[in-house]
């Protein structure tokens, strides 16, 4: 049984007074549209029931199909996501890939068997350059709207929501030459994927413009891939000790904390003797030992355009086919440090 709504509670929650609320909930008139659907919103948030005359029905389900949900930050923008489909009246229906569990291709057929009004995929096969691509063209075939984060498959006719990667690594290495260290590896995942052939390209061309070296050069020395986990960072982070490296860059959190467990293991400290910079931001992230410097995801930002954009596309006014880019931002913490060259 729900606990009686209180209007305080709702208010606080809403940005209004509590005879706002009792106006809303009384359905009395007077009170700006907007108005009504934050405290209707505030109510969903705190757990407590609609009036009966209140509840509608819903506009419709929309489909979220991500990765596990280990790494943080999927939790984080499945969450953004979800938020800003309810404000619009939509039912958000999450669908998790699991390894030996349901396929994305899987899970887009029983999402569209429940009759979804569309689907947001999130680092999905989209983002592997070996995967095929027909399967999003089948899709849009049955009429079914869709949006494509974090990932670009250019022969694909949908909306893209990106961070821009490139400019992630820019972000990373410069902070990192301005410390002082001129030997920085980066970890990252397999190949194939989109966001990764970006980060190596971007991480590249920052090394260029930084301190000089050969782009080649860096890709066959300071790049190492591995896998997306706490264990793929540690053995990443391992290569890349070995070959001498003072500084790493993870292309996740979950690589970068692998990373500091790589350090350690060698009698070594962060940031004393290694700097590690992670990608993300996700959630807790600054609570690690040491707090963990990072480039932050704009997971606000990227989840509700992923919304409006989807919205826009169930609403028969679609947006551009083409990739929307958002801008990351560097979270300077402690696992970072003056590199040994400026030290001396």
């Amino acid at each position: 049984m729900t606990a009686p709504a209180r209007l305080a509670d709702i208010a606080a929650q809403a940005g209004v007074s509590e005879a706002t609320v009792s106006r809303v909930l009384n359905g009395k008139p007077g009170v700006a549209a907007t108005t009504r659907q934050s405290v209707l919103a505030a109510l969903d948030v705190l757990g407590y029931e609609r009036p009966v005359r209140l509840r509608r029905s819903s506009a419709g389900l929309v489909g979220l199909i991500t990765p596990e949900l280990e790494n943080p930050i999927f939790p984080a923008l499945a969450q953004v996501i979800g938020q800003a489909l309810t404000r619009q009246g939509y039912t958000p229906v999450l669908a998790t890939q699991t390894p030996g569990g349901s396929t994305e291709d899987e899970l887009t057929g029983m999402l569209v068997d429940r009759g979804v009004a569309g689907i947001i995929f999130v680092s999905g096969l989209h983002a592997d350059t070996s995967a095929d691509t027909g399967r999003y063209e089948r899709l849009t075939a049955r009429g079914v709207p869709y949006v494509l984060v974090d990932g670009y498959a250019p022969g694909v006719r949908a909306p893209f929501i990106s961070p821009d990667d490139r400019a992630a690594m820019r972000l990373a290495v410069t902070h990192l030459a301005a410390l002082g260290h001129t030997r920085i590896g980066l970890a990252v995942g397999p190949k194939r994927f989109v966001p990764v052939l970006r980060k190596i390209e971007g991480f590249a061309r920052a090394l260029k413009d930084q301190l000089g070296l050969d782009p080649r050069v860096v890709e066959e020395e300071l790049v190492q891939h591995s896998l997306f986990t706490l264990e793929g960072g540690q053995a990443a982070a391992s290569a890349l000790l070995e070959r001498g490296c003072t500084a790493l860059v993870c292309a996740s959190d979950m690589m970068a904390l692998g990373a500091v467990r790589a350090v350690r293991q060698r009698g070594l400290e962060v940031p004393d003797d290694v700097s590690v910079v992670g990608f993300d931001d996700s959630p807790l992230i600054a609570f690690t030992d040491p707090p963990l410097t990072t480039v932050r995801k704009p997971v606000p930002a990227m989840g509700q355009a992923a919304v409006r954009t989807l919205l826009e596309e169930i609403g028969g006014t679609p947006a551009p086919h083409s990739e929307f880019v958002f801008m990351p931002e560097l979270v300077v913490r402690g696992s970072t440090a003056s590199g040994p060259s400026s030290r001396a």
